[in-house]
């Protein structure tokens, strides 16, 4: 007799998702707030979101492999979710930097953009994200048909230029941006079968 394995339900799986994607940032504010973040908070409020963005957009590339690997097809459910809060805290990312690093001087702001190759990618990734997380909506993804898998197919074109602005924006201590970049090719690898259907 075959003892089915158990698997966490998804209503579970999501909650485990808001919890562990809300509860850093609400920690990070709150030590920004009582003045807890060393030296340089706002270099650290700022790394963290960016940081907190790639690691949620890589999480959610890794849904797809791993719920064909467990043979869990439920587990695709999580990743609109996962992705949102990547874009969440990318939003978040922007907005740090514009309130704390420029404060509100949209002109230096716009200056910056053109000026620093790392964050003028870092926006266009920001674009596509923003793209991707409107047309998550059901109803916009009806709409759309099959325009709406060509338009997240540029998920992929998102993660390059994430890991890429990552690793311009590193002065020194490439090791992190070079893993991170690591892994992204493994996620790539891994739709080596897609790509080829794109030739």
């Amino acid at each position: 007799m075959q003892v089915k394995k158990y698997f966490p339900p998804i209503w579970l799986l999501k909650t485990f998702v808001h919890v562990f994607s809300l509860l850093p940032l609400i920690n990070l504010y709150w030590l920004a707030f009582i003045d807890e973040l060393g030296a340089d908070p706002v270099k650290e409020v700022i790394h963290f979101t960016g940081i907190g963005a790639l690691n949620l957009f890589l999480l959610s590339l890794t849904i797809s492999p791993l719920a064909k690997f467990l043979k869990q097809g439920k587990l695709i459910n999580l990743r609109r979710v996962v992705g949102l809060y990547a874009f969440f805290y990318a939003v978040l990312h922007v907005l740090n930097f514009l309130f704390f690093e420029v404060q509100f001087d949209f002109n230096l702001f716009i200056d910056e953009i053109f000026d620093r190759p790392y964050i003028t990618i870092g926006m266009v990734a920001l674009l596509i994200l923003s793209a991707l997380a409107i047309t998550s909506i059901n109803n916009i993804r009806r709409k759309m048909g099959k325009g709406w898998q060509k338009l997240h197919n540029l998920t992929y074109l998102a993660g390059i230029l994430i890991v890429t602005h990552f690793y311009w924006s590193v002065k020194s201590e490439l090791s992190s941006p070079l893993m991170y970049i690591a892994v992204l090719i493994f996620l790539l690898y891994l739709r080596r079968d897609k790509f080829r259907r794109w030739l």
